[in-house]
């Protein structure tokens, strides 16, 4: 290896303030982000909070912004950065801090409970359910999500408008909404929702979602672009409006 030491800028603070604190650690193969990071904890900051779990890209614990950029520490190699210059090391920033790396990402829990919940059709006759294959296929995707809240940090309409937290629901939810809304047995219409109190239309569909998530989940595309065309379709048609003008329905 290049480098015979690792020189890392750890963000140390909390709500009232902090800065980046450099730590230099023996370089080892094969290390990951959050390896120097338990190096750090054991050798030189044993108060270095850092939230993780799994080490294994799946509890969604660890992460942090890279050298500026949103990434799981878990899942971040070192040989894949360049260690020829300092890593810095800095928590999310859309969300609150409690202490160093450590974020309060509540409001994400807060907007899950607002997401009405599954709402399946009756059985059929022999007491089974039937669903199509590919209706089935539609929705695994959106199972992946490890809610890592990548996504909700990236995203400008929470990232830069604090005043927007409580009206919009983020990429994460948005997923989660499009699990409901897509699933072949659900009954709940949840589109007036999503339109007036979710925040739906302030999404310009950038796409950085979709860039960040560890699960490559196709945040845009395959669930906030249809839920719009949802949205529109029911709010926004001429012919559909038409009809409901004519029925009262």
């Amino acid at each position: 290896m290049a480098a015979q030491e690792f020189v890392m800028q750890v963000w140390r603070g909390d709500s009232s303030g902090g800065a980046f604190k450099e730590y230099r650690i023996p370089a080892s193969e094969g290390m990951v982000v959050l390896d120097v990071i338990h190096a750090i904890q054991a050798k030189h900051a044993t108060d270095l909070a850092v939230r993780w779990n799994c080490k294994a890209g799946k509890c969604g614990s660890c992460s942090a912004e890279i050298n500026g950029k949103p990434k799981l520490m878990c899942m971040t190699r070192m040989n894949s950065l360049d260690t020829s210059q300092p890593i810095s090391v800095a928590p999310m920033k859309t969300f609150p801090i409690i202490r160093d790396l450590v974020t309060d990402v509540s409001f994400n829990f807060e907007m899950a409970k607002r997401v009405p919940s599954f709402k399946p059709r009756p059985k059929e006759a022999d007491g089974t359910y039937r669903m199509q294959q590919e209706d089935i296929d539609r929705v695994q995707e959106f199972h992946k999500c490890i809610e890592c809240f990548l996504c909700q940090n990236v995203c400008h309409v929470i990232r830069d408008h604090e005043e927007n937290k409580k009206h919009f629901a983020g990429p994460r939810l948005f997923v989660r909404y499009a699990a409901l809304e897509m699933h072949p047995l659900d009954t709940n219409d949840r589109r007036e929702l999503l339109k007036e109190r979710m925040g739906l239309g302030f999404c310009n569909i950038t796409k950085c979602c979709t860039e960040v998530c560890p699960e490559h989940i196709h945040i845009t595309d395959n669930a906030i672009i249809p839920l719009k065309e949802r949205v529109v379709d029911e709010f926004y048609d001429p012919i559909a409006r038409m009809i409901r003008k004519i029925t009262g329905k």
